[in-house]
């Protein structure tokens, strides 16, 4: 018999399940496999160093009540600019050689990617700078739209709030407009950085308000 989802503190035992969440959600929020040769480039820049880094702050979603293995996933940290700094000195030495810089103008989707693990600092972006901490979620398809994505953000936020940090950020494609009215329901609103990529658009919300997060 099992017992129903809920949400728990990351576990060592969970890095392999987190990796192959970001890997399946990383292409726009659909399965990267299809689309990149060594898709493992995704978790290794948009998870494994959060879990590194901060596991303290990173949980996931269990399919049998904290028993059985994640399928969905919150993570991020505390103060972004500590983090790039960790990222660099901390992270990027153990992954640099697996995935190297290429030094040549990008002729694949993986040779797009690769720069973003070898440039932490493309994270210390100053109009989020009043949003000291982000975060990255993920959850599998079939767990989508069932409020597990609302139930880790309250988990995420309430940890925030208890390490006194104001505020949050995140990045996302534009163009996940599923996503966007995801975050849009959860209170977030958007960052002006007029020298982003329009492709990109950044997101942010107080801390202090975790608790009247309206229903989905």
């Amino acid at each position: 018999m099992t017992s129903p989802p809920a949400v728990r503190p990351y576990r060592p035992a969970d890095r392999p399940a987190l990796d192959d969440i970001c890997i399946r959600t990383a292409h726009g929020g659909q399965d990267s496999r299809p689309h990149y040769a060594d898709p493992s480039i995704f978790p290794a820049i948009f998870a494994a160093p959060y879990v590194h880094l901060e596991p303290d702050l990173a949980f996931v979603l269990d399919d049998d009540g904290g028993h059985g293995q994640a399928v969905g996933y919150i993570l991020g940290t505390v103060d972004t600019p500590r983090f790039v700094e960790g990222f660099r000195a901390k992270w990027l030495p153990l992954v640099a050689e697996r995935y190297p810089k290429t030094g040549i103008p990008p002729r694949t989707p993986d040779d797009e990617i690769v720069p973003l693990l070898h440039h932490p600092e493309r994270m210390l972006v100053p109009e989020v700078a009043g949003y000291p901490a982000h975060l990255h979620i993920d959850l599998l398809p079939e767990w989508q739209g069932r409020g597990y994505g609302r139930a880790l953000m309250e988990t995420f936020l309430d940890a925030l709030h208890k390490k006194a940090v104001p505020a949050v950020h995140l990045s996302m494609l534009t163009a996940n407009t599923p996503a966007r009215s995801f975050y849009d329901r959860l209170g977030f609103h958007e960052i002006d950085v007029p020298e982003a990529d329009p492709s990109i658009t950044y997101l942010g919300r107080k801390t202090v308000a975790m608790y009247s997060i309206p229903g989905e």
